[in-house]
C-alpha cells in the first residue's frame, strides 16, 4: 500500500514537471506577431542558461556572445536564460539603445533570487521601484564631494591592513583573499563606521555565503546553496537592525553625525514624498550596498595584482608614478593621502581601466521590455528579458585593436569610441558605486606598489568568472619589499 502511495506521488510529481516543462517552453516559442530576432532557444526551462554560465566558468564570458553574433550575423538575438525569453543587445548601437531607453521602453530586471535574498517591506513594490528610491537616496552620498571626505579613512584602513597581513605573513600571501578582506573593512568603516575587528569579522562569512547565492537556482532546501544564502541574509539583516536601532539613539542623542557614513545619510533621508524605510529596508539595501562595495572592487584589486606581477614595464610606470606622490609627501610624514594626489594617478587609474576592460566585474545586466517595440529591424515583446554585454564591446577588435593585448596607453588622449567602454553600465542606471570604487583601488595600488614589488607563485593560473572573474587558485604571491620601505 505506501510502494502504491510513494508511485502516486512520484507519478503527481513528474506530471507537474513536466507541465511547468509545458508552459516554460510554450512562453518560449508561442506565436508572436512580429520579427523575432534570430537566435535558438536551447532546451525547457534551463534553455541556454548552462552553456552562458560555463563559457564564464572557463574564463571567456564573450565567447557565448561572440558565437551567436557569427552564427546569426546580427548585433541582436535571442536565446533562454533562467528560465525567461531574452534578446542580447550587443555592441555600441544596443547599449546606447538600452541606456537611452531607461524607464522609457525597458525597466531593470534581477532573477528572483535576488529578489528573494533581498526583500522588501513596501507592498507590492517591484524591484525596479526599490532600485530608483534606493539609487535616489545613496546618490549625494556617492558623488566625489561627498566621498572626498573619506579618502583618510579609506587611507587609514589600507595602512593598518597591511601592517596587520602582509608585515607578518612571510612573504607570502593570496592576493584575493587579502583585496576582498581589505575592501570589505574599508566599507564596513565607510558605509557603517565600524571599527572593531570582532565586530567586522562577524559578517564575512555571512557575506561570502550570500553572495554565493545570488544568481543560484532559487530552491531553498536544506544543503542549497539559496538555502545557505537565504539565511545568510536573514541572520545579516538582524545584526544590523540592531546596529541601527543603536545608530537612531546615538542620533537622537547628537553622539553620531548624520553624514559620518551612508547608514546614517540613509536614516535621515526620506523620498520626495516623505516616506522613509524600515529598518528592514534599510537592512536590505546597506548589504547590497556593502557587497557592490567590496566584491566587485576586490575582483578589480585582484586583476591589477596579476598583471602588475606578469607585465614588468607596466608595473615600473605604476611604480615610478606612485613614488613621485610618496616622495612630495614626505616632508609631512605620515600625511594621509588626499584628493588632489589621487588625481595625479592617471596611469594607475588606465591600468585598472584596462582591467575592467579584459575582464569586467559587470560583464553585463538584465533589463525588461515595458512595452512592444523594434529595434534593428527586429520586434521585441513585452515582458521579455534584455541582457546587454560589456564584452561584445570590450573584447572586440572593431573597437579595441588587439583585444588580448593588455595596453593602459588606449585610454590616453580622448579614450574610447562612446559606448565601447561600459563597465559601469551606463544612462541613468550607471554603477552609483564608480567614484567610491576608483578611489578604494587607487589607494590600494599606492600603499602596495610603494612597498612592495612581487611574483607570481602559479605562474599559468587561469581567470575564471564565476559571478566575478578571480584567478582560479586566489592568486597566490612572494611579496619582495622595496629597501626604502623598510627604512621609512
Amino acid at each position: 500500500m505506501e510502494h502504491l502511495v510513494l508511485v502516486s506521488l512520484l507519478q503527481g510529481f513528474m506530471a507537474l514537471v513536466f507541465m511547468a516543462m509545458f508552459v516554460l517552453f510554450y512562453k518560449h516559442t508561442s506565436p508572436f506577431v512580429g520579427n523575432l530576432p534570430p537566435g535558438k532557444i536551447g532546451y525547457p526551462i534551463f534553455g541556454e542558461t548552462m552553456e552562458f554560465l560555463s563559457t564564464g566558468w572557463k574564463g571567456h564570458p564573450e565567447k557565448f556572445i561572440f558565437d551567436r553574433m557569427a552564427n546569426f550575423c546580427s548585433n541582436i538575438f535571442k536565446t533562454s536564460l533562467l528560465g525567461e525569453p531574452v534578446a542580447v543587445f550587443c555592441g555600441p548601437t544596443g547599449n546606447k539603445f538600452l541606456f537611452s531607453n531607461e524607464n522609457k521602453l525597458v525597466t531593470a530586471w534581477w532573477p528572483s533570487s535576488i529578489e528573494k535574498l533581498f526583500p522588501s517591506t513596501t507592498e507590492q513594490a517591484t524591484a525596479s521601484q526599490e532600485a530608483k528610491k534606493v539609487r535616489k537616496i545613496v546618490h549625494p552620498f556617492m558623488m566625489p564631494d561627498a566621498l572626498r571626505g573619506y579618502i583618510g579613512i579609506m587611507d587609514t584602513v589600507v595602512q593598518r591592513h597591511f601592517a596587520d597581513n602582509l608585515e607578518s605573513s612571510g612573504g607570502e600571501v593570496v592576493a584575493f583573499s587579502l583585496a576582498k578582506q581589505l575592501t570589505f573593512w574599508i566599507a564596513a568603516r565607510v558605509f557603517l563606521s565600524l571599527d572593531d575587528p570582532k565586530e567586522i569579522r562577524k559578517f564575512e562569512e555571512p557575506l561570502k555565503l550570500l553572495s554565493s547565492g545570488l544568481f543560484s537556482i532559487p530552491i531553498n532546501l536544506p544543503g542549497t546553496t539559496f538555502h545557505r544564502a537565504l539565511k545568510a541574509s536573514s541572520y545579516l539583516r538582524k545584526e544590523l537592525v540592531k546596529i541601527i536601532k543603536q545608530r537612531k539613539v546615538e542620533l537622537a542623542e547628537g553622539k553620531a553625525n548624520p553624514s559620518q557614513d551612508i547608514l546614517s545619510h540613509m536614516l535621515v533621508t526620506c523620498t520626495d514624498d516623505g516616506q522613509c524605510m524600515t529598518d528592514l529596508d534599510i537592512a536590505s539595501k546597506i548589504i547590497g550596498l556593502i557587497i557592490g562595495g567590496y566584491e566587485t572592487t576586490s575582483s578589480v584589486c585582484t586583476i591589477i595584482v596579476k598583471y602588475l606581477a606578469e607585465l614588468p614595464h607596466v608595473y615600473e610606470a605604476v611604480y615610478t608614478e606612485q613614488m613621485e606622490i610618496k616622495k612630495a609627501k614626505r616632508r609631512g610624514a605620515g600625511e594621509l593621502l588626499n584628493w588632489d594626489e589621487l588625481q595625479k594617478m592617471k596611469y594607475s587609474w588606465n591600468v585598472a581601466q584596462e582591467v575592467l576592460r579584459v575582464a569586467p566585474t559587470l560583464p553585463g545586466t538584465f533589463r525588461e521590455a515595458l512595452d512592444d517595440f523594434v529595434f534593428n529591424g527586429y520586434t521585441i515583446p513585452k515582458g521579455w528579458k534584455l541582457y546587454w554585454s560589456a564584452s561584445s564591446t570590450h573584447k572586440n577588435p572593431d573597437y579595441f585593436p588587439q583585444p588580448d593585448k593588455f595596453d593602459p596607453t588606449r585610454f590616453e588622449g580622448n579614450g574610447p569610441a562612446p559606448y565601447t567602454f561600459v563597465p559601469f553600465g551606463g544612462g541613468p542606471r550607471i554603477c552609483p558605486g564608480k567614484e567610491y570604487a576608483r578611489l578604494v583601488i587607487l589607494v590600494f595600488i599606492h600603499h602596495l606598489v610603494t612597498r612592495y614589488r612581487w611574483e607570481k607563485i602559479v605562474p599559468d593560473e587561469d581567470t575564471v568568472v564565476d559571478t566575478l572573474p578571480i584567478p582560479a587558485n586566489g592568486l597566490p604571491i612572494r611579496l619582495i619589499p622595496h629597501h626604502h620601505a623598510l627604512i621609512d
